[in-house]
């Protein structure tokens, strides 16, 4: 599993009717990220939103694998059976990496790195690997060869190089921390969007359902999948509109879903989740959102004449602040 394409989840917002909306960008991991603060005040909306900016760069510097120094490259040189201590940023992430592995059997995994040179090229153009190559990626795959010590704060190897690429989650993680911050200032109606594919609604705008959101194909931007009234709640999207980045960890193959979203109470499990549902079979899909009935999943697929389908799980209809259509 590698970074989401940021610019193939359609979020459609408006936020000139809305009183008091103070809307503010950055630019952190290689994408824009926009809160939207409720507030009468408008310079302690500023403030606080930078606050948060602050803490998303400071976040990116701890999870990002392309910061030399960060925990994360640390991790991905670190000799087999040696410990490392890490911050405490980048260990809670990796505990909540290690509970959704753990919950998709697998499908969310994010030592994927190895795989993923393997079937990727530099211009992250599909090549064929060698099965001796294919089973050296295998045996360097898996979140169960990563160690956590929780009274140390530490991690630990049994083989290297482990390669973990925080892709497909690190944007949801860091707006929930970013949220976290927010509520610390008082902030309590607020949406946080890190790319268009991951987006986390806490409270909702006076008189209003929930914050409005549209869902929209993403090769077929007029068809609209989904009407969105979020509220406390968090949207992720993955997909293949670039290509065929995203690999599945246990088949070690690339995935032939198209795009697949998740709606989820955090938007660290809604981004991890849309990235597991690309590789996890309707079936599993299906049990997944029964067992977790605060999930929903929505995937565009193809039927075999290579027509797409989309197909739904969980309770979109009868879930009191989220609505769909099917046009």
């Amino acid at each position: 599993m590698t970074q989401p394409q940021p610019d193939i989840f359609f979020v459609g917002v408006s936020w000139d009717s809305i009183p008091d909306a103070h809307c503010f960008s950055h630019n952190a991991m290689a994408t824009v990220f926009e809160i939207i603060i409720i507030h009468k005040d408008t310079a302690y909306a500023k403030q606080a939103a930078w606050a948060a900016f602050d803490e998303l760069d400071k976040l990116e510097q701890q999870l990002s694998r392309f910061v030399e120094n960060s925990d994360i490259s640390r991790i991905n040189n670190l000799t087999a059976n040696h410990s490392l201590q890490i911050g405490p940023a980048a260990f809670g992430c990796l505990q909540l990496c290690a509970s959704l592995y753990d919950q998709t059997d697998g499908a969310f995994d994010i030592t994927i790195g190895s795989l993923v040179d393997c079937w990727l090229s530099k211009d992250k153009t599909i090549r064929t690997p060698s099965e001796e190559q294919l089973n050296q990626a295998r045996h360097r795959t898996g979140l169960h060869l990563v160690k956590l010590d929780e009274t140390e704060h530490t991690v630990q190897l049994p083989t290297s190089p482990v390669q973990i690429d925080l892709g497909g989650i690190g944007k949801g993680y860091a707006i929930d921390q970013m949220a976290k911050l927010l509520s610390d200032w008082g902030i309590d109606t607020v949406l946080i969007n890190g790319g268009c594919s991951s987006v986390l609604a806490l409270g909702r705008p006076h008189n209003t359902k929930g914050w409005y959101l549209t869902l929209s194909n993403p090769t077929n931007r007029r068809q609209t999948l989904a009407h969105l009234y979020l509220q406390d709640r968090s949207v992720g999207g993955s997909g293949l509109l670039k290509g065929p980045h995203i690999i599945d960890p246990r088949k070690a193959r690339p995935v032939s879903k198209k795009t697949a979203w998740a709606c989820a109470p955090t938007a660290a499990a809604a981004d991890a989740l849309s990235t597991a549902f690309m590789v996890m079979s309707p079936g599993q899909i299906r049990k997944y959102c029964s067992n977790h009935p605060d999930t929903l999943a929505m995937v565009v697929a193809e039927n075999r004449d290579g027509k797409e389908k989309i197909l739904r799980y969980g309770l979109w209809e009868q879930n009191s602040l989220l609505k769909s259509n099917q046009k």
